[in-house]
C-alpha cells in the first residue's frame, strides 16, 4: 500500500492541525457527541478512524455518509469505526466514500493498522478483523510501506451492452 502520510495538508484536511492522531472533530448531539477525535490518514486515500468499544454498536450506514461529507473533508473521506481487543487484533466497519458500506476495505485495514500503531494501541503487525474477514497488516519500519495479505474470492462477471456506451465518445 506504500506508505502512510499524516500531515494535515497531505490528508487533507481543511485546516492545520499539529496532531493527526486524534484531530479535533466531534459528532453527535452538542455536549455529547457519539464519536469524536478520530485519528486521520492518508494511505492513497483519506481516512477517518474513531476509536470505539463495539464497532456493531453503532449504525454507520447513518453516520457514514454524513462524516464522508463533513467539511473538514475538502476530498471527502472513508469513515472507519475501530476497536482493539488486543494489541495484535482490530475489529474495523467501514463508510467507504463513494461506495457506502463495505465488507472489505483494504485502505482502511491498512490505515486503521497505522493509526492503531501510532496510538500505541497495537505493534506494527497485526489481525485486522473487516466483516468479510481477517486481514494481516504489517507496518514495516525499514520502509514505512504498509503490507496486506489475506483471501480473494471470484465475486461477479459480467459484460456491458455495446449501447451502453453509445455516443460517449472516445475515451
Amino acid at each position: 500500500m506504500g506508505a502512510p502520510r499524516f500531515r494535515w495538508d497531505e490528508i487533507p484536511l481543511v485546516r492545520a492541525m499539529a496532531d493527526t492522531r486524534a484531530i479535533d472533530l466531534q459528532f453527535g448531539p452538542a455536549g455529547a457527541p457519539i464519536l469524536s477525535s478520530p485519528s486521520a490518514v492518508n494511505i492513497g486515500n483519506p481516512h477517518a478512524i474513531f476509536w470505539v468499544e463495539d464497532p456493531q454498536a453503532y449504525d454507520l450506514a447513518t453516520i457514514g455518509p454524513q462524516l464522508e461529507h463533513h467539511p473538514l473533508f475538502p476530498e471527502r473521506a472513508n469513515i472507519t469505526l475501530a476497536a482493539t481487543p488486543s494489541r495484535e487484533h482490530i475489529v474495523i466497519r467501514t463508510w467507504e466514500r463513494g461506495a457506502g458500506l463495505t465488507k472489505a476495505c483494504g485502505s482502511a485495514a491498512c490505515a486503521s493498522a497505522v493509526a492503531a500503531a501510532r496510538l500505541d494501541r497495537t505493534g506494527r503487525k497485526m489481525t485486522v478483523t473487516v466483516p468479510g474477514g481477517d486481514l494481516a497488516i504489517e507496518w514495516r519500519g525499514s520502509d514505512d510501506h504498509v503490507l496486506m495479505t489475506g483471501p480473494v474470492e471470484y465475486e461477479h462477471a459480467g459484460r456491458f451492452d455495446a449501447s451502453v456506451f453509445a455516443g460517449a465518445g472516445a475515451v
